[in-house]
């Protein structure tokens, strides 16, 4: 996989979105969803990360908000016949070692209890539980994890 940060205004990458959305409105109420949208995603501190195979073809997203306390990682997705191949991780990596050279030294999310690869996947790359952060509230659908980078 070829990880680097693009444009989200494609429309290979507004697929991903959308399916990523269809995901999450299966398991989730839309007031537990805390999704960017796509004029969101452009704004210059947002990162915007995509994963394509050897053929070009996007296959997984993810997002990184930049503000002065911390970074968040937004709409992280890989289509389902690519997982388990190092994309997430690659997506992962590369958001967290550019928000590191830009001088960010914590990353935080939330993403929900109904997502538990989701939720292995975050611990196992170093992110643990914590308290809600920046504007969101304690909510039974949120999981919130951040990470020390450095």
């Amino acid at each position: 996989m070829d990880i680097a940060l693009e444009s989200p205004d494609q429309p290979e990458v507004i697929a991903l979105i959308a399916a990523l959305d269809a995901y999450q409105d299966s398991l989730y109420p839309p007031e537990a969803r805390y999704a960017l949208d796509l004029t969101a995603l452009m704004q210059p501190q947002v990162l915007f990360a995509v994963a394509r195979d050897a053929a070009g073809v996007a296959q997984g997203c993810a997002a990184l908000v930049l503000s002065a306390a911390f970074g968040e990682v937004k709409r992280m997705y890989v289509q389902p016949p690519a997982r388990g191949l190092g994309a997430a991780h690659k997506l992962l990596g590369l958001l967290e070692g550019t928000a590191q050279a830009r001088g960010c030294t914590q990353l935080c999310l939330e993403t929900g209890p109904y997502q538990p690869e989701a939720l292995a996947f975050y611990a196992k790359q170093g992110y643990q539980r914590c308290g809600a952060f920046g504007d969101y509230r304690e909510h039974p659908l949120s999981v919130f994890m951040a990470k020390t980078l450095g």
